[in-house]
């Protein structure tokens, strides 16, 4: 990928996480890293695929299996989930959770906010109805 004055465009911070793992969904099954880096155009060094896939592996979002020297890689999560794994270690990160937020939830378009309201209503998986 390049800029218009012909530099190499730097990615965005989980970007080629995304693309990998957006890649690895569109397979119709367990594939290689070579699969991978060619569908993305073979422009990334192949060790670049494998250290990607690695730590997508670490955040539970791959899983792969021994074929030969080499491994499959499956997805099982989709790319919202990335990204939701992203905004929670950002969140965690931070010292005033209720002020990020707060500052989150205020500057969400209407539509947003609404949709995070809705969500919010739905009984979680830890609210059985019952109290303690």
């Amino acid at each position: 990928m390049t800029r218009e004055d012909g530099r190499a465009r730097r990615r965005g911070q989980g970007e080629l996480e995304g693309q990998v793992l957006g890649a690895l969904r569109e397979a119709d099954g367990p594939v290689t890293a070579a699969w991978v880096q060619e569908r993305l155009g073979g422009d990334l060094a192949y060790t670049t695929v494998v250290t990607i896939l690695t730590r997508l592996l670490a955040k539970d979002v791959v899983s792969r299996e021994r074929h030969g020297r080499s491994f499959l890689w499956t997805p099982t999560a989709d790319v919202a989930r990335l990204a939701a794994l992203r905004m929670r270690r950002l969140l965690d990160g931070e010292r005033d959770r209720e002020a990020v937020l707060a500052s989150f939830v205020t500057a969400l378009p209407p539509g947003d906010e609404q949709v995070l309201r809705t969500l919010l209503d739905i009984p979680g998986p830890d609210t059985g109805g019952t109290e303690d």
